[in-house]
């Protein structure tokens, strides 16, 4: 399985991935998830990635060698919406090459993918090539791209996608990221989301890819692969579990007492519930419902 979480934030993008690949508990290996296409000064993609990793390989084997040199490819693409459509375009091609024979084998045509990064724009007031003018920027911008080749936009109110075992790591993130969220908060954000996950599904691993990107930097600067022995996020791992059981333990208990100020009230009436009604009669007892028409008979008549 895998777990790709990327968030986009005021000040730059955040993508982490971890690198487990298994096909059962006694075959476990690792594999990238986190493709990084640069050309400093002029674009920063970078590409997570989850699913069969035969058919996540297939699309970025076609994206690095597309089969038709003549459509726009990741290094032409003058936006990223651009790149996001190359990226889906990709996912349909592997999908009419391989889908009919996978389903002949009862394998589900399963990949889907993150997609961030920026692009600088053209020169302001100088022709097509762009020379002697200063360039504009594009801002930072997320996707996420189905294995129907449609995406959709991170935005404001959800900065951030996750691909793979995400509902572990979710919570976190919904509790805590907001676009103005500092960047280095973000990646700390991301590495507990990842922790999370991993503490509870053996089949997300370490090592883990971390890339941070600073807006407008326009190249790979904040870049780290994490395993077992990195002191930070070995330091995240114990103190987030030891101030999760500290909160935990401030919160008082539940409060059973009779009164106002019980924070848990008995009901007004409560069923006790039978096996079955006929086990219940047999034995004496009232049922559910012979309670509720007793109930109804001693009740006064308007």
């Amino acid at each position: 399985m895998t777990y790709c979480v990327a968030m986009c934030v005021d000040d730059g993008l955040v993508f982490l991935s971890d690198t487990r690949t298994n096909a059962g508990v006694d075959h476990i290996s690792t594999a990238r998830k986190m493709t990084v296409f640069e050309q400093p000064g002029e674009r920063v993609l970078v590409l997570l990635g989850a699913g069969n990793l035969a058919l996540t390989q297939a699309v970025l084997h076609e994206l690095s060698e597309p089969s038709n040199p003549d459509r726009p490819s990741l290094w032409t693409a003058p936006t990223m919406p651009d790149v996001a459509r190359v990226v889906g375009q990709a996912v349909r091609d592997v999908h009419q090459r391989e889908a009919r024979a996978l389903q002949e084998f009862g394998v589900d045509f399963n990949c889907s993918f993150i997609l961030g990064g920026q692009i600088a724009g053209t020169a302001n007031g100088q022709g097509a090539n762009g020379e002697g003018g200063a360039r504009t920027l594009n801002r930072p911008r997320l996707f996420m791209i189905y294995s129907a080749g449609n995406f959709i936009e991170s935005s404001s109110v959800n900065p951030y996608f996750q691909i793979g075992e995400s509902k572990y790591g979710k919570p976190i993130i919904d509790r805590v990221l907001t676009p103005a969220t500092p960047l280095g908060e973000a990646a700390k954000c991301a590495l507990v989301s990842m922790d999370s996950t991993l503490r509870s599904n053996l089949s997300v691993g370490m090592p883990l890819d971390l890339l941070v990107y600073e807006t407008d930097a326009l190249r790979v600067t904040r870049f780290v692969s994490i395993d077992q022995d990195n002191a930070y996020f070995e330091m995240i791992h114990r103190t987030w579990g030891e101030r999760l059981r500290q909160v935990f333990a401030e919160i008082p208990d539940p409060n059973w007492r009779d009164g106002a100020e019980a924070p848990l009230q008995r009901p007004e009436r409560s069923l006790v519930l039978h096996r079955s009604p006929l086990a219940g009669a047999e034995a004496g007892h009232t049922t559910p419902a012979q309670t509720l028409a007793q109930d109804d008979k001693a009740r006064p008549q308007r």
